[in-house]
């Protein structure tokens, strides 16, 4: 558990430097919003989450299997997880942040060729009106 990264992952930095290249503008886990959002673009008063498929319960995608080593803890522990994400995107939305969820399993695998055409829609929306964008594989 104590390897497990939970900043500065490969797909986290993959967004990061695509919003860079594009002349987005950006601050990183900023502490006085709720979940501490990966990346934060004052700007556009948008959040960018990039979550990982396993820790938050990506309904559907094969990553999301729960262990079978301790399930109870697991579940649990997994449960939680979701209901906090869910607690924090709607106090982010009551407080008039757009919100970007970037899943996992969008920049991996098979998915990968698609990765650049992904965070062109994603650099679209920044510049939008709509308040959610969730981008998954």
């Amino acid at each position: 558990m104590a390897a497990i990264r939970g900043k500065d992952t490969k797909p986290e930095m993959t967004v990061r430097k695509f919003l860079h290249r594009r002349g987005f503008r950006y601050r990183l886990h900023v502490k006085d919003l709720p979940g501490k959002p990966d990346i934060v673009i004052p700007k556009f008063r948008t959040v960018v989450f990039v979550h990982g498929c396993f820790w938050h319960r990506h309904k559907g995608c094969k990553n999301a299997v729960l262990p079978k080593t301790n399930p109870d803890f697991w579940e649990k522990k997994l449960k939680g997880n979701v209901k906090r994400d869910r607690k924090n995107l709607e106090a982010l939305r009551n407080m008039g942040w757009r919100i970007v969820v970037v899943w996992e399993c969008a920049m991996k695998g098979k998915n990968a060729g698609e990765t650049e055409v992904i965070l062109d829609r994603t650099a679209e929306w920044l510049t939008g009106k709509d308040e959610i964008l969730v981008i998954s594989g």
